[in-house]
């Protein structure tokens, strides 16, 4: 008796079916169905990793499980400034052990964001420290962690457990210039940037940023361009899943957006902020930051709308404003 084709079929995707069952493949969450995809702006987004999470614009990533209480705590936040290679100026020189040392003029960066805490009703604790990131239970007393230009492994494994359990537990995260070259060989840690890195960048040079939406908490208020100087991060791998709030436009870097070690620049699509909801927290990361005078008062162009965008940015993560508009 001759076999019937719908029978081959059915053999056919049934075998299909069973193979990549064995082989562990698995079929994405509701929520990752849901989640919405970047615009595909080419090459630079092939091969975008998988870190295992729930990531992206979909609120259903977070995870409210009522670790905060500002009404009876208030918001706090915490800047981690640790660095385990090379040191930006705005730094300082490095902290003492403990929680908030005296810091000098130097300490440009963590000065400005305890000024800004202070100008903006939330209270700032400052360290470089590793143990006083070492138990979730120290970090849920913050609303954010801010990564303040941290460099190479500036974690510990127990500081690295205790960050995982933070934001899956809701915490906010906020990554600002070097965090992208922090904990290279982490990929969780990678993904929390937006499945971003580090790779390079050219000189310190004058430019154009381009504001995104300005729903967001971080750009409501900026103009749609405002000239910067920065060091404008070439990344390896380009963030992916998230929404981007700010660009650089690179047709204003008088020398081009080439790096030291030969990337040739992201062209009409050079990210320099965005967010996501990640692994049940929020994050919210911008590659900018790198000179003393956007973290003083001495003049710089645009210092004043980096400052706001930081400050949106805080309020976002820690939950005062509404996230990733």
């Amino acid at each position: 008796m001759p076999v019937r084709r719908d029978t081959v079929l059915a053999a056919t995707i049934g075998a299909a079916l069973t193979a990549i069952l064995l082989a562990g493949a698995s079929l994405p969450s509701a929520a990752d169905r849901a989640a919405p995809r970047p615009k595909d702006t080419g090459a630079q987004h092939l091969g975008d990793p998988d870190y295992g999470v729930c990531r992206g614009t979909n609120p259903a990533c977070y995870h409210d499980w009522g670790n905060f209480d500002p009404a009876a705590d208030g918001y706090r936040v915490l800047v981690y400034s640790r660095t385990a290679g090379p040191r930006h100026a705005h730094l300082g020189p490095a902290l003492p052990a403990g929680l908030n040392p005296p810091l000098t003029p130097a300490h440009a960066a963590q000065s400005a964001l305890v000024e800004l805490g202070a100008e903006h009703g939330f209270a700032v604790d400052w360290t470089e420290d590793v143990t006083q990131l070492s138990s979730p239970s120290r970090l849920f007393r913050y609303n954010a962690v801010i990564f303040m230009s941290t460099t190479r492994d500036a974690l510990d494994d127990p500081a690295q457990t205790a960050l995982r359990q933070y934001v899956r537990g809701g915490g906010g995260f906020v990554g600002i210039h070097n965090a992208f070259g922090t904990e290279y060989n982490w990929e969780w840690y990678e993904g929390l940037l937006g499945g971003a890195n580090y790779y390079d960048h050219g000189r310190n040079q004058p430019g154009t940023v381009v504001t995104g939406s300005r729903r967001d908490a971080s750009t409501a208020g900026l103009p749609a361009r405002w000239d910067f100087a920065d060091e404008w991060y070439n990344l390896v791998p380009f963030p992916s899943d998230v929404r981007v709030l700010a660009r650089v436009d690179e047709a204003t870097l008088p020398d081009g957006a080439e790096g030291g070690s030969g990337h040739p620049g992201h062209g009409r699509d050079h990210p320099v902020s965005w967010c996501q909801y990640y692994d049940g927290g929020r994050s919210w990361v911008t590659t900018l930051g790198h000179a003393v005078e956007a973290w003083t008062d001495a003049p710089m162009a645009g210092d004043q709308q980096f400052m706001a965008h930081v400050l949106g940015g805080i309020e976002s993560a820690m939950g005062r404003a509404p996230f990733c508009r």
